[in-house]
């Protein structure tokens, strides 16, 4: 492996611009799963997976400034991803500490922090790695291992992050790499594969768990439990005389005294909704639910939430879905839920933006964790039901009170029926959780849920808040409770897996094309399916493919950020090369309605009037789509 040193960062001036925390903050909390995938693509390899993984997500946490921090000016910088400047100075960071930690160290030298295992986090006892992926990605992962660390990241910066070469040397430059222009040449040894970069290989987020040595851990056994007695002690003498449970719980000590902050934290002055209210309320939304559970009078526990969501301590677990702020409430919030939920203490809110949800054992505030879930502009039947908490493969919902029914269904069988679920105050029974699922995707069960107006669809990608399944064309989308739409989105369940805890909104499955196979063996399905999310941006594309027979639909092009196969702009154009059973292979492409005409362009050359296209072609080849619609815009294929 070559090797090439890192360099300190160039010192920045007083007139170059800044970077307050906070931007920096939020733009670590909104694109964090992209920062740590590219910390874990550029750190070497030789550090294992498990180290690697861990390593990642702490040198991108690590990657706040401590407060106004000057930044050296270069174009990404200046305009960061979607123009925020706080994207770009976090991502700078990120990469400088993944090309210092492959560093070798030097005895005439401290270790750079980077360099050594990290303190935070840790898991104890389960070793962590991403998903495997195909051969594909496992050739890359051993050609990237073989570069320099500043190769690797020339390689991700034109891949992942999609800059051209003048601006990757710039990036590289910034983060103290010595020789760009020698990374760049070596990364260029390395085939563009770039869309393998996205691939779950690469997902340090999403991750398996195995454990780690059982043998030394037994041995080690004895040892632990000694010491863990002479902590309980030292423990117990420190809390007498005192009531047991501090009145705060597991939040952070107070910092400040400020009557507003104060009011907010008062369990008294939680805002309840008369159980009705939804009756005769213009509104219906998380507003106008009540305060349900057994334990609403419970002011203890009501104070630990209210005190942790203001002043998370160190011990407390924090999520957030993307684009969710995180601070304390600005005032007294309502409450929506209180009660035991197996085996914990839960504890659900809402602030007018923000569901949070604090969650506690029944016996200790330790391990407490608070979630937070954008819900601003939630109608009815994205407020039909929350998420209580999961367990042994299970979730259960807390359903709206305009909620009639509850049932459980299989995505995957669009011809078997619901199966009821028991409702006792708005807590459903356990439903079993498909997205929790690990390998081969065989069932995706979603909740069906029925109130005056009809039946509607949910399923839960990981969040507090249920995505709302609807099928259709963009504008005109419908309710999935009909057999044609549950139809429609059976063979494109499993596809689901992909936008967990992305902050999803809604999914839409719209069949927009069916096109005769060349060897007449029947007629193949395109369908779009498109995911909006709560926060606005982020929205994720697939145009899937299905033959005649097929269970599961095959994705041919997928693209983010983009208003195709939208209320916006619902055309949508995308192709695949197809082999039929007896015969050579063919490019086929499809367009939705309103397309006049499609061609190709690259690795072949193509045309055909109308929304379809079927056209010979070589194994491998590569090619651009364009079509006009009839109104004669020109629309690109999808991604």
């Amino acid at each position: 492996m070559q090797s090439q040193d890192v360099a300190p960062r160039p010192a920045p001036t007083s007139a170059d611009p800044v970077v307050d925390v906070e931007q920096a903050e939020a733009a670590l909390v909104e694109h964090y799963p992209r920062l740590v995938r590219l910390a874990y693509l550029v750190l070497p390899p030789s550090l294992g997976r498990n180290r690697r993984v861990v390593t990642a997500h702490a040198l991108t946490q690590r990657a706040l400034p401590r407060g106004r921090t000057p930044a050296p000016v270069i174009p990404a910088q200046a305009s960061g991803r979607d123009g925020d400047p706080g994207y770009a100075f976090v991502r700078l960071r990120v990469l400088h500490t993944a090309l210092e930690a492959g560093l070798p160290l030097k005895r005439a030298a401290w270790p750079k922090r980077s360099q050594l295992p990290p303190l935070l986090p840790q898991v104890w006892g389960l070793r962590l790695f991403p998903r495997s992926g195909g051969a594909d990605e496992l050739a890359l992962d051993q050609r990237l291992s073989a570069l320099s660390g500043p190769a690797r990241a020339a390689y991700v910066l034109r891949g992942l992050e999609k800059l051209a070469d003048d601006e990757v040397c710039r990036v590289l430059t910034a983060a103290g790499c010595a020789d760009p222009d020698a990374a760049l040449q070596e990364a260029g040894e390395v085939p563009e594969q770039y869309a393998l970069l996205d691939s779950p290989e690469f997902d340090p987020c999403s991750l398996q768990a195995r454990p780690t040595d059982l043998m030394r851990r037994r041995q080690h056994a004895k040892a632990a439990l000694a010491a863990a007695a002479a902590l309980a002690v030292c423990g117990a003498l420190l809390g007498l005389p005192g009531d047991g449970w501090a009145p705060d719980g597991a939040a952070a000590p107070v910092y400040a005294k400020n009557p507003s902050a104060e009011a907010a934290l008062d369990p008294a002055k939680l805002t309840r909704v008369a159980p009705t209210a939804w009756q005769v309320s213009a509104r219906t939304d998380f507003s106008v639910w009540p305060a349900r559970g057994d334990l609403t009078g419970d002011r203890a526990l009501l104070r630990r939430a209210l005190a942790v969501w203001a002043r998370p301590g160190e011990s407390v677990r924090v999520s957030a879905t993307p684009g969710t702020p995180s601070g304390g409430p600005s005032g007294p919030p309502q409450l929506l839920y209180a009660g035991t939920v197996d085996g914990a203490r839960v504890v659900i809110l809402y602030d007018g933006l923000r569901i949070v949800r604090y969650a506690e054992a029944k016996d200790s505030t330790k391990g407490a964790a608070l979630d937070f879930a954008r819900v601003d502009g939630a109608g009815r039947s994205e407020a039909s039901a929350l998420v209580l908490g999961r367990a042994d493969g299970n979730v259960r919902y807390l359903t709206a009170p305009w909620v009639t029914k509850a049932a459980e269904r299989d995505l995957l069988k669009p011809g078997a029926g619901a199966t009821d679920l028991a409702v006792k105050d708005g807590m459903t029974a356990p439903l079993a959780n498909s997205s929790a699922q690990n390998g081969t995707c065989t069932s995706w069960n979603v909740m069906q849920l029925t109130d005056a107006t009809g039946t509607r669809l949910a399923t839960d990608l990981g969040e507090l808040v249920p995505a709302r399944l609807t099928t259709g064309r963009p504008g005109a989308t419908q309710e999935v409770n009909s057999a044609d739409a549950l139809r429609t989105w059976a063979p494109y369940a499993c596809s689901l897996a992909a936008l967990r805890s992305a902050g999803v909104r809604g999914v839409n499955a719209w069949a927009y094309a069916r096109q005769p196979l060349p060897d007449a063996s029947g007629s193949a399905d395109w369908v779009c399916t498109r995911a909006e999310t709560w926060r606005g941006g982020g929205t994720r594309v697939l145009a899937q493919f299905r033959t005649p027979g097929g269970k599961y639909g095959a994705v041919a092009a997928k693209a983010e950020n983009v208003p195709a196969c939208g209320a916006k702009d619902p055309q949508v154009l995308a192709g695949v090369l197809w082999k039929a059973e007896k015969g050579g292979w063919y490019l086929l492409a499809a367009g939705s309605r309103g397309t006049a005409s499609i061609s190709t362009t690259g690795g072949m050359r193509a045309s055909a009037q109308g929304s379809l296209l079927a056209a010979r072609a070589r194994q491998g080849v590569r090619a651009e789509l364009r079509g006009t619609t009839d109104d004669g815009r020109s629309i690109s294929g999808l991604g």
